[in-house]
């Protein structure tokens, strides 16, 4: 995902700053074994540039960029990023999918921002009502996010239908949490939600790619940077990625209500294998037909 982020931020990086990111995605092995100097000949510009290129993408110097690099590269599985064809076997699939699926998660394993997660959680835990806005394959991560975070005790709802969430995001107060996920973060309708919910005082936690219109309208951002596999045949691998956050952000806000809270928790559970025993029950008693039915 390292690589993956620096492709989407390009366009928001310098002239020169530019030139070092390609540069490193023109050769990401060659600038993990050669040094700073090195980097900055192929990439035609100076070694101070090179540090303000890894400041751009969100690190404190070379060195720290240098080894989430090499970390990024030393866990990718091979097959992720050759192209799916009609002749390839069911072999073929599993190895080229499931590569590009674990690679995902492992560079958001690496990349996630901690501080971020933080701060969303903080929100998250203060909130009186929390919504999820998403569409397409977002909306489907929005329905799965309520699934996850209504056991909370926190009133959540998701909505995918732009009309409909455009017009509970006005409604919003202050206090309210919306999480907005979008893989590409330029959404119109999307985006015009966020500000209404922004401007009746809601917080705005963004998942989404850096440096895109939403990440701008983001009270706290959850940057999930990935490169977008343009054949119509692959799963897009951000989605795993967003739904790996809904789950640390559910997980992080259930540990943050405490003891007590597990408690309710195991109780919503023992409710739901009741009614599960009950029906099981039913299954296996004899029911006599009602006469009058037939």
């Amino acid at each position: 995902m390292l690589l993956d982020s620096i492709r989407t931020q390009l366009d928001s990086l310098s002239k020169s700053e530019r030139k070092v990111g390609l540069a490193v995605l023109r050769d990401p092995t060659q600038a993990i074994s050669g040094n700073i100097t090195a980097l900055a000949k192929s990439a035609l510009v100076s070694e101070p540039t090179v540090v303000r290129f890894c400041r751009a993408v969100g690190f404190d110097g070379w060195q720290e960029f240098k080894l989430k690099l090499a970390q990024a590269m030393a866990v990718a599985l091979p097959g992720a990023d050759e192209n799916l064809t009609q002749s390839d076997l069911a072999s073929d699939l599993v190895t080229k999918i499931c590569s590009r699926s674990i690679n995902a998660l492992l560079d958001l394993r690496n990349t996630l921002n901690p501080d971020a997660i933080e701060r969303a959680l903080i929100l998250l835990a203060r909130a009186q009502k929390i919504e999820f806005y998403g569409q397409g394959s977002s909306g489907v991560v929005a329905i799965d996010a309520q699934h996850k975070f209504f056991r909370s005790g926190v009133p959540a709802v998701a909505y995918s239908d732009p009309h409909i969430h455009s017009i509970s995001a006005a409604l919003l107060k202050k206090g309210d949490v919306v999480v907005a996920i979008s893989q590409r973060g330029n959404s119109v309708a999307l985006l015009r939600s966020v500000q209404l919910a922004r401007k009746v005082g809601a917080d705005v936690i963004a998942l989404s790619p850096s440096g895109t219109p939403l990440a701008e309208l983001a009270t706290v951002l959850v940057p999930i940077d990935l490169h977008f596999h343009t054949d119509p045949y692959t799963p897009i691998s951000a989605r795993l990625a967003h739904l790996v956050v809904i789950d640390i952000l559910a997980v992080g806000l259930a540990l943050r209500r405490g003891p007590e809270f597990r408690k309710q928790m195991q109780n919503a559970q023992k409710a739901l294998q009741k009614i599960d025993m009950q029906f099981d029950s039913f299954l296996r008693t004899p029911h006599k037909v009602d006469s009058d039915a037939q």
